[in-house]
């Protein structure tokens, strides 16, 4: 049931770990305004495109990330433009889920990330069943 694209949170750019079509289409069905990599890079040029590029592009556009990879945070060029860019961030703990559990994930979580959108980048939270916690980017 689509409820609409909540006030206060900016629209949201998908990292390619969540996959081009399944969690895309359910976050839309939602209501939520959201890119791809695809729809922005053209495939194949997605399959391509540096995590470095891709964030600095989110968060020039101001766009919220979701993606998987918590693991961004420890390498040192991801880490620098996730920073430097101010991107607003949100990943899911856990890398095995089905597309719809990802999707519904990030939708049971709505509000807190409409909340912690309230305040500028950067951050980097950890979305998984029970909640949001924020990750600390000076590792």
């Amino acid at each position: 049931m689509a409820s609409g694209h909540p006030k206060g949170l900016p629209e949201l750019f998908l990292d390619q770990s969540l996959g081009r079509r399944q969690v895309p289409d359910l976050l839309r069905a939602a209501g939520l305004r959201c890119h791809t990599l695809a729809e922005v890079y053209g495939i194949p040029a997605d399959e391509a495109v540096a995590d470095i590029d891709w964030l600095a592009r989110a968060g020039q556009r101001g766009w919220v990330v979701l993606m998987k990879d918590e693991r961004i945070r420890y390498r040192p060029a991801e880490r620098a433009v996730l920073v430097g860019h101010r991107v607003r961030a949100f990943c899911l703990t856990s890398g095995n889920l089905r597309a719809a559990t990802m999707a519904q994930q990030y939708l049971d979580a709505l509000d807190q990330l409409v909340e912690a959108c309230e305040r500028p980048g950067p951050f980097l939270y950890a979305v998984s069943g029970s909640g949001i916690r924020r990750v600390d980017l000076a590792v």
